[in-house]
């Protein structure tokens, strides 16, 4: 028996994996990753696979980077976890800083939480509590869109809005006002943007007096299959929120630290939210850690004597933990050293030409892409953009196929998603976009 095939015995026998069908594993081809270079893993038996999902959205500057193992290093060499529940810490207090240094306008306090579905969780939380605490308890319901997507633990779960993924637990979660997902793919009629937002409105001037809060992921919702929003939407959903005094939360827990392009996704439609939620890329992908910020408004609402109860009443054992916050550091000033934004435009490019080739497939229905981030969505019928059925595991198998050229791909369902490390460089962009192909090739010889 060779290592890695005791390694998968004993996985079987004691891993249970995340959003996998444990009844067909390991016959899904597993790979067992054994270390990271740049954008590329290495597995137990010496294979080199690009890293085409930065290992779930998470790795920014690429894998085993010198100078965030040296920044985690020396914070070790410190301290590795201390409370802050009564106390700080250095790496904390700094970070805080520098978020608010960067974030959009008016966001100027830092909540640490441990992952993407808590920094949502404290936000909602805060969004509750606000209005109580500012005399309008009856503002205690939320709206989202549906096919949203804000993560697995019960609060997060009731502002998503994934049937496949959290119908399951309806009963354990609380009810969300909705309005239909802008995408321009499945919409009805052409005039997407108009009559999405004509959705909103017509919700804020039924609902707004009982609303504590919208949220949304801001120009691209990554799990429901990277869906792109038409220009405007986001700035003039914020402007509603405004209008009708109703808190505007966006979760960038995907696509923040410059997944689109930009810092975050907001700032492409200049829009501050009162609150902003982020996680995965905070730490270039090196230790979890969240932070869900806020604007001085929602801030001072919790101030007041100790007999008043103000106190947001909320935290995590690991909140602030210093060696998170000291890679999370690190990663921010490598944006500034590597330019790492301004890096993006010839890889941009070979993406945008590879995928523009690929849309004319008679398997694709659709391509879209904001930056860093990309689906394509694999279809049964082109013309009547009919999809294949979720147990055939089309998008599965096509990523299989990816494998052919090096690349590792995750669908969700028939979409094929890209969200390379923001390290990619143009060679290893071409490589990306010949692993989709053989995806796609793969679909047309075998589409079922």
């Amino acid at each position: 028996m060779t290592r890695t095939q005791a390694l998968l015995q004993q996985d079987l026998r004691h891993v249970w994996h995340p959003f996998t069908q444990m009844a067909g594993w390991p016959d899904d081809a597993p790979l067992i990753i054994e270390r990271g270079e740049g954008s590329f893993l290495f597995d137990t038996d010496g294979r080199r696979w690009l890293d085409a999902i930065s290992s779930l959205w998470v790795t920014v500057h690429g894998h085993n980077h010198p100078v965030l193992n040296a920044a985690v290093k020396a914070q070790l060499d410190k301290v590795a976890h201390c409370t802050l529940l009564g106390q700080a810490n250095v790496p904390s207090i700094e970070l805080a800083a520098e978020l608010a240094r960067r974030a959009p306008k008016g966001l100027s306090r830092v909540f640490y939480s441990d992952s993407g579905s808590t920094a949502v969780e404290v936000a909602a939380k805060l969004a509750y509590q606000y209005w109580q605490l500012t005399g309008r308890p009856e503002k205690r319901r939320f709206a989202g869109l549906t096919e949203a997507y804000h993560g697995d633990t019960v609060g997060s779960v009731s502002l998503g809005g994934i049937e496949l993924f959290h119908e399951r637990f309806r009963h354990l979660l609380f009810d969300v006002e909705r309005v239909p997902t802008p995408h321009a793919y499945r919409w009805p009629t052409p005039n997407v943007l108009d009559e999405a937002l004509a959705a909103v409105e017509r919700l804020f001037e039924a609902r707004a007096d009982t609303l504590a809060a919208f949220i949304i992921e801001p120009v691209v919702q990554g799990a429901a299959g990277m869906l792109v929003q038409p220009k405007g939407y986001l700035r003039r959903v914020a402007e509603l929120c405004r209008a009708h005094d109703v808190l505007l939360i966006c979760d960038e827990v995907a696509t923040g630290f410059g997944r689109t392009g930009t810092m975050f996704a907001v700032e492409q439609e200049g829009v501050s939210p009162d609150l902003l939620c982020l996680a995965k890329g905070l730490t270039g992908g090196y230790l979890p850690l969240a932070a869900t910020l806020a604007s001085e408004r929602v801030y001072e609402a919790f101030l007041g004597p100790f007999a008043a109860a103000k106190t947001f009443f909320h935290g995590h054992t690991y909140t602030g933990n210093p060696l998170a916050c000291a890679a999370a550091l690190a990663s921010l000033a490598l944006f500034e050293t590597e330019q790492t934004l301004a890096r993006l435009t010839e890889p941009m490019r070979v993406l945008a030409q590879g995928l523009e080739r690929l849309s004319q497939r008679r398997h694709v229905g659709d391509v879209r892409r904001v930056g860093m981030m990309a689906g394509v969505e694999l279809v049964r019928d082109r013309g009547t953009k009919e999809p294949f059925a979720f147990e055939q595991r089309v998008g599965f198998r096509a990523c299989l196929a990816a494998r052919d050229a090096g690349v590792l791909l995750r669908p969700l369902g028939n979409v094929l998603v890209l969200m390379p490390p923001l390290c990619l460089n143009e060679t290893e962009a071409k490589q990306l976009i010949a692993g989709v192909e053989a995806a796609v090739d793969w679909v047309e010889r075998n589409a079922p």
